[in-house]
């Protein structure tokens, strides 16, 4: 077992603990749930968590007898959406969203509102999204490292965009190691920055995959390397960045459910098997695989270790990068 798993498995029985002790005088209704079950995503229609958060609501709502609502509340960081579910404290509403969008949070902002381990509760993992980075063909690379040796001839000189939150900070941290100097450019709209690779505007991406998918496909930018442990199906032939020899830039996209404290440690059990039983539907996993996404079921215990390695590598990557918690 690695250091990191085994950091991640003792941290996770500390939060498993607490959640076990906030629901300890509740237990699983054989009847739930009694009414609409309410999934918030932290984005607009059309991301890729949202698409996760349809496909299962879609065969839950079947499953439990009961209409699953997906409400967007994009915004604040993730904090909008986080707030509504921690706010109402309602076993019948639940956050689905990318692990990534909060791990950083302690980081960011001064006044969180809520404490992570205590007011949101693993449930299910669902999906990863697939990360990666991409580059103008402009630029004539073919592979990170040669875009590393690019940017080391030619100190800032080139840009990137990054997405704010987890991905921007592993990027920080990629450069600050290897020490880079590439600037960074920043867009609203991540689609419109992407597309800019075909002008040689912008020059790298670091984001999902899904993202960079249609300057891509037409032509205007290649995919040189994966953020995660393992390649993606729905670009297999392009290695990983551990594999280019580049570690500091491994990412995970978990994405998943999350309930506040009001869930009982029986029906998040419950809840995250049925929850990751649907990932395991080979119909579902083909729909998640054409929209940029792969399939990683897994139940709350699994998926609160996973949370715990990344809030470990958000801890590194700040005390290299040089920031301090701000919570």
């Amino acid at each position: 077992m690695s250091l990191i798993r085994q950091a991640a498995t003792i941290v996770c029985a500390g939060f498993l603990g607490l959640g076990t002790l906030a629901g300890a005088q509740a237990q699983a209704p054989a009847n739930w749930p009694t009414k609409s079950v309410k999934l918030i995503v932290p984005f607009a229609p059309g991301a890729g968590a949202d698409i996760g958060a349809r496909l299962a609501a879609d065969v839950l709502s079947r499953k439990w007898g009961q209409s699953v609502i997906i409400e967007n509340r994009p915004g604040g960081d993730s904090l909008i959406a986080i707030r509504a579910v921690i706010g109402d404290n309602d076993d019948h509403q639940f956050l689905f969203t990318p692990t990534g969008n909060f791990t950083p949070h302690p980081f960011r902002h001064e006044k969180l509102g809520y404490v992570r381990e205590r007011d949101l509760l693993p449930i299910a993992r669902f999906s990863n999204t697939v990360l990666a980075i991409g580059v103008s063909e402009s630029l004539g690379v073919k592979s990170l490292q040669e875009f590393i040796a690019l940017a080391r001839a030619k100190p800032n000189e080139l840009n990137v965009m990054t997405v704010p939150g987890i991905t921007e900070l592993v990027w920080d941290g990629f450069t600050k190691a290897l020490d880079l100097k590439i600037q960074k450019v920043n867009f609203t709209n991540l689609g419109q920055g992407a597309s800019e690779m075909a002008t040689g505007r912008i020059q790298a991406v670091m984001s999902a995959y899904a993202v960079m998918q249609p300057v891509v496909q037409g032509n205007g930018a290649r995919v040189i390397a994966v953020n995660s442990r393992t390649r993606a199906p729905a670009i297999p032939d392009v290695p990983t960045a551990i594999e280019q020899g580049v570690p500091s830039l491994q990412l995970e996209g978990l994405v998943g459910m999350f309930g506040p404290r009001s869930v009982s440690p029986q029906l998040r059990k419950r809840i995250g098997d049925e929850v990751a039983d649907v990932a395991r539907m080979p119909e579902i996993a083909a729909k998640l695989v054409a929209s940029g996404q792969v399939p990683n079921p897994g139940g709350a215990e699994e998926f609160a270790a996973d949370i715990a390695a990344q809030e470990k590598q958000v801890a590194e990557i700040a005390k290299l990068i040089g920031l301090s918690r701000k919570d």
